[in-house]
């Protein structure tokens, strides 16, 4: 149970269908509840229309014996005074409630004599009435209704009242209470519920089935693409890819985003099993002729090649070095945010070097000043390398960043290999020897540190037609871009 809704497409049904079920409810409560107070509100206008009919008769002195209104089927009347005393009841009428007196008996009509001593008596109650009193044979306006039971002939019914009140001339104040079936509010709002106790499983089942069978159309893109990387997973061959759908949505760009991660990583891999293959060819080398040189030594010690050995072994100590700073910098190591003068350390690497020329002027950055120096002395090896006689190295600032750039008269770099240049274990001249062209590393490192700075590191052409390497990086203070890995 736990496993089957925990899953999306279950939830995703199952929160459907309760919020539609929910939604039923509500509809259904207010169209039950509206549907009740119309009928019941058609039931008390019928009912204040014959308590008004049998109104008017009694305000045109017709004789209780008289009134029609007594006479109507399945409409229970009672006509009491302003004592309570039932005066008047409709035929059949054997047992009522809901109309302030349970009477079905009319009482006994007064004698004449008391009839005769009616009007003065009456007449003086009208005398201490309010203001707002009725005139004779005046109808008093609206009506007030209740809900009661009435048997007539047998049959108990439901019924909405209306309570009307007339002022007649020879009886005095009456109030006429009339009242009409509720059996068809019963009947329809009886209906309307079942019809919704059977039709709302059926709506919410058709729900259910349509969520379900959407919800899964819509997933099936990403179970694809889970199968895929699973596959990807356990195979370790990051060369596959996740299905795209052709769609638009965000599961095609989630399988897109996908795919470019994976061609990230297999670049990333590809780039790594590159380097180690690299970086062991370049250790093996100096390894094995410090290996040679020793075994000559232990058999030949008039042999021995000392200033070689130690040359071999500070080349290996400078390629460790570099192999470590890089592989640190792979981690996305972020620097230190120590200010550093660039122009003060424009001319610290400048010192000692021939032919060097700094024109630089003071200006700050954050960073680490180790991994700086590291950049601007591989700059300046690689510049001696290809200079014939000068190297310029000029610190400026332009906008919101420093530049810093190493130009020599060398033969330059060709546009083509303007950026190949930076990759690592590149060396463009294939005839240099490893002593004097190094292990194609410099370059690499100084462009990763320049990234590692918010920075960048691009090659051009100088003044004086040789190589031009500008480092660009922002100044000390201002925001510095997301490194790039």
């Amino acid at each position: 149970m736990s496993r089957l809704f925990g899953s999306v497409r279950s939830r995703a049904t199952l929160g459907a269908t309760l919020v539609v079920a929910v939604a039923l409810v509500a509809a259904g409560t207010a169209l039950l509840l509206s549907l009740r107070a119309n009928l019941t509100g058609e039931a008390g206008t019928r009912a204040e229309r014959s308590a008004q009919a049998v109104a008017s008769e009694l305000a045109a002195r017709t004789p209780l014996d008289k009134l029609s209104g007594l006479d109507a089927e399945d409409t229970p009347v009672q006509i009491v005074d302003e004592d309570g005393v039932l005066l008047a009841a409709s035929e059949d009428l054997e047992r009522i409630s809901g109309t302030g007196t349970s009477e079905v008996t009319p009482a006994p009509a007064p004698s004449d004599e008391d009839d005769r001593d009616d009007p003065d008596d009456r007449d003086d109650d009208r005398d201490d009435r309010d203001d707002d009193s009725l005139d004779p044979g005046e109808i008093a306006p609206g009506a007030s209704y209740t809900n009661g039971t009435a048997t007539i002939d047998g049959d108990t019914e439901d019924y909405r009242f209306a309570a009307v009140e007339v002022e007649t001339p020879d009886r005095g104040r009456l109030t006429v209470h009339a009242g009409a079936p509720l059996a068809a509010e019963h009947s329809a709002v009886g209906t309307a519920l079942t019809a919704m106790l059977i039709g709302f499983p059926l709506l919410l089942g058709v729900v259910a089935a349509v969520t379900w069978l959407v919800t899964g159309r819509a997933l099936r893109p990403v179970e694809g693409i889970r199968r895929e990387m699973a596959a990807i997973t356990a195979s370790e061959d990051l060369r596959r890819r996740v299905p795209e759908p052709a769609t638009h949505d965000e599961v095609a760009r989630l399988a897109r985003t996908t795919n470019a991660t994976l061609a990230a990583l297999e670049a990333s891999v590809e780039r790594q099993r590159a380097f180690v293959a690299d970086a062991s060819h370049e250790l093996r080398s100096p390894i094995a002729s410090l290996r040679t040189q020793l075994e000559v030594a232990a058999a030949h010690p008039e042999l021995l090649d000392l200033d070689g050995a130690v040359e071999d072994t500070v080349r290996l100590q400078n390629l460790a070095a570099d192999l470590l700073l890089l592989a640190r910098l792979d981690t996305g190591e972020r620097p230190a945010g120590t200010r550093v003068d660039l122009a003060a350390l424009a001319r610290e690497a400048a010192a000692g070097r021939e032919g060097v020329t700094v024109e630089a002027e003071p200006v700050e950055v954050s960073g680490s000043r180790g991994q700086l120096s590291r950049v601007l002395a591989n700059l300046l090896d690689n510049a001696e390398r290809h200079a014939r006689e000068r190297i310029t190295v000029t610190v400026r600032r332009e906008g919101g960043a420093a530049v810093v750039g190493v130009a020599d008269d060398g033969e330059g770099v060709a546009e083509a290999d303007r950026e190949r240049i930076f990759e690592r274990f590149v060396r463009l001249d294939a005839a240099r020897s490893r002593d004097d062209g190094g292990a194609g590393l410099g370059l690499a490192i100084a462009r990763d540190v320049a990234v590692r700075h918010g920075g960048t590191l691009t090659a051009g052409v100088a003044p004086a037609g040789g190589a031009l390497f500008e480092l660009r990086l922002p100044l000390a203070g201002a925001d510095r871009g997301t490194p790039r890995a």
